[in-house]
């Protein structure tokens, strides 16, 4: 089988709420139809650094503005797509929201919102994922 290996950056989106701190969550249809929470990411662009690709995604995916606080490291794992064996590796940073509105996400998210903390880790959809939220509510709290 063809394969082939992709980078993307990305980001675990956080605000402080009262006394509280929410996570921004965003979802897409899996290929079976169900809703998958998960974190914006996307491919690094030419002439990107790793921080400025996940600022561009988070902002494309999640309509937010945001300042990067931390590196919160990679996470990889495979998919076979159309025939070719995809091995991909994702880098996340820890971001603190700074403007804009989870109702300005791009088409390629079916829905952002904003979770408690704990509920975070809970929803997303992927187990590398619910590892990266991890790092970054300890870090938080």
């Amino acid at each position: 089988m063809e394969s082939r290996n992709e980078v993307s950056a990305g980001g675990v989106v956080y605000r402080r709420e009262g006394d509280g701190i929410e996570m921004a969550l965003a979802a897409r249809r899996t290929r079976r139809g169900d809703l998958a929470w998960g974190l914006a990411k996307g491919a690094i662009e030419p002439g990107e650094s790793e921080e400025q690709a996940a600022v561009r995604e988070v902002l494309e995916e999640t309509g937010l503005e945001v300042d990067v606080e931390a590196d919160l490291g990679d996470i990889r794992y495979f998919y076979v797509w159309e025939g070719v064996r995809v091995r991909k590796r994702v880098h996340f940073f820890l971001m603190r929201m700074t403007g804009g509105d989870v109702a300005d996400h791009d088409t390629e998210m079916e829905d952002v919102r904003w979770f408690p903390l704990r509920s975070a880790v809970k929803r997303a959809a992927y187990k590398g994922e619910r590892e990266v939220i991890e790092r970054a509510v300890e870090r938080l709290t």
